[in-house]
């Protein structure tokens, strides 16, 4: 092994994380390179001046990583979870080596640092039943420790957060994915997901539910990605009442100048007397010169009076 390879390996070789063959090959290259002995009394040194300050954290900050880290493992993409280890200390383990990813440029003290961190958060995992906090088929469980409050009857109450994920699929023609899609449509949290979601529904707008659920997205919806989405989905029902009624709301009131675009090509796709006075109207308040410019085309194309507000 080189020295610089050894120096990197020196914090895990510490704490006896290393393998037992890369063990070997460290304490070989430490027997005969009086640098890298030097550097592992450093972190000898340092090891010892940690164990000596102990820093208690505020409670708050220990659950905020532990609930970070539960998130971390869940943001693996379905395919690659198989790959992973499925045991919370080959999670834990796999999780360290990443931060010695060669793109990752950490001090050795701030590595060693990480390390004694990242052993105590791991530690507060327990496993539970048989399953422990495996991952078994398609639906996984990770359980953090909230509290624990023994009695002197030698029982033990002990409070913890329990987060499950299942994996359904299916077509889009399946009446229990489609009812899965529009609750993801309406996530608060998570724009991305509504994006997806309008998407996959937007050929659907037949349905009451769906076109329904398109309406409240036009209209609510704070992303304006989502709000160009629905529109889309609605551009089939543009002569319906209701739904023109929605358009001409959204007109007057929506700050997205591409929103306001769309939704007047789909007004003026069909012409009625209603619309003349929608953008008559917006035309004398329309700050975007663009958007202003197309609603006075749309006027004279219908021969309506541009000046008439």
């Amino acid at each position: 092994m080189t020295c610089d390879a050894v120096a990197k390996a020196i914090p895990l070789y510490h704490y006896g994380e290393l393998a037992p063959e890369v063990e070997e090959s460290v304490e070989e290259h430490l027997h005969v390179c009086a640098g890298c002995r030097e550097e592992l009394g450093r972190q000898k040194s340092l090891a010892a001046a940690l164990d000596r300050n102990q820093l208690a954290p505020p409670p708050s900050l220990l659950a905020e990583c532990r609930h970070e880290l539960i998130r971390a493992v869940y943001r693996e993409e379905a395919p690659a979870v198989s790959h992973r280890a499925s045991d919370p200390w080959g999670l834990f383990r796999e999780a360290f080596h990443s931060l010695w990813h060669p793109g990752i440029r950490f001090t050795r003290p701030a590595g060693a640092v990480a390390l004694v961190a990242l052993g105590f958060f791991a530690a507060r995992f327990v496993n539970f039943g048989p399953g422990g906090l495996g991952f078994p088929g398609t639906e996984a469980m990770v359980s953090s420790i909230r509290s624990v409050q023994p009695d002197n009857s030698g029982r033990v109450q002990i409070a913890l957060d329990e987060t499950h994920r299942r994996v359904i699929s299916g077509r889009l023609e399946d009446q229990n994915i489609q009812r899965l899609l529009l609750a993801a449509a309406r996530e608060p949290d998570n724009p991305g997901v509504r994006v997806e979601s309008v998407e996959l529904l937007k050929d659907r707008s037949a349905s009451v539910e769906v076109r329904t659920a398109l309406i409240e997205a036009v209209t609510h919806d704070a992303n304006p990605g989502v709000r160009l989405k629905a529109l889309e989905g609605l551009k089939s029902f543009a002569a319906d009442p209701d739904v023109r009624k929605t358009l001409a709301q959204v007109l007057l009131k929506d700050q997205n100048p591409g929103v306001r675009i769309q939704v007047i090509d789909l007004l003026i796709a069909h012409k009625d007397d209603a619309t003349v006075r929608i953008l008559q109207t917006l035309v004398g308040k329309e700050d975007n010169s663009y958007v202003r410019m197309r609603c006075q085309n749309a006027l004279r194309d219908m021969n309506a009076s541009v000046g008439t507000f």
